[in-house]
């Protein structure tokens, strides 16, 4: 399949979403997949709620990509979630401020707390939800499909971008003038919060810099994980 009909099938999915599962909302985390996205929705001026997590650990030049975002495109602004105050708290009494580094357990615990909650209410009520997963991404997406029933939150979901490549991605980033986080200039190809993420050496796996310290079976945060 060549670009050009990728990016056909891209916007066709979107206007299709817009139009026949209401409410829907894209889950916009400031990579740069998730930019190619958000000009799409807001080039061709779809009905799609796009809305991102702060953690609260996001890395200085995240925020500064999400003032630019407000600027750039102002008829879709962002909704931003923001981790429980309490359960945050609570997280950081009983593992201390970087006891995700610990284990696993305490990283996905975490990650619970700074992205699955906030998640949960981001999706409650919508029909469908939008991501900007792409299958050469990491071993644990490599199945993914462009749509799924999303049984752990009852709604559709969505990967748009799902057959795109990396080389593609940027492609298109480049011709269109998108804004993209300034740490992709730095190697950090995939980016999380901060005290999670590092650049990656030549040759290394694009999500190589998250998580590093884990094996690649275990890289996910729980947002994008089945339930067994």
């Amino acid at each position: 399949m060549d670009f050009d009909q990728k990016l056909a099938e891209t916007i066709s999915l979107l206007k299709k979403i817009s139009d026949e599962f209401q409410p829907a909302v894209f889950a916009n985390s400031y990579g740069a997949e998730d930019m190619v996205l958000t000009h799409l929705i807001s080039q061709h001026a779809l009905n799609i709620q796009i809305f991102s997590l702060d953690t609260g650990r996001l890395p200085a030049e995240t925020y500064s990509l999400m003032q630019k975002v407000e600027e750039t495109y102002p008829s879709h602004q962002v909704k931003v979630y923001f981790p429980e105050t309490a359960a945050t708290e609570a997280w950081v009494k009983e593992n201390g401020i970087n006891g995700f580094y610990n284990s696993v357990e305490q990283r996905k615990s975490c990650c619970a707390v700074r992205k699955i909650g906030p998640l949960k209410r981001a999706l409650a009520n919508n029909k469908a939800w939008i991501t900007g997963l792409r299958r050469e991404q990491s071993p644990t997406r490599t199945n993914l499909g462009y749509q799924e029933f999303d049984a752990d939150n009852g709604l559709e979901k969505f990967n748009p971008l799902i057959e795109w490549t990396e080389k593609e991605v940027w492609a298109y980033i480049r011709a269109n003038n998108i804004p993209y986080n300034e740490l992709h200039d730095k190697f950090y190809p995939s980016i999380g919060c901060a005290p999670c993420t590092r650049s990656i050496a030549m040759g290394e796996d694009v999500r190589a810099g998250r998580w590093w310290w884990e094996n690649p079976e275990n890289k996910e945060c729980g947002l994008h994980v089945k339930k067994i």
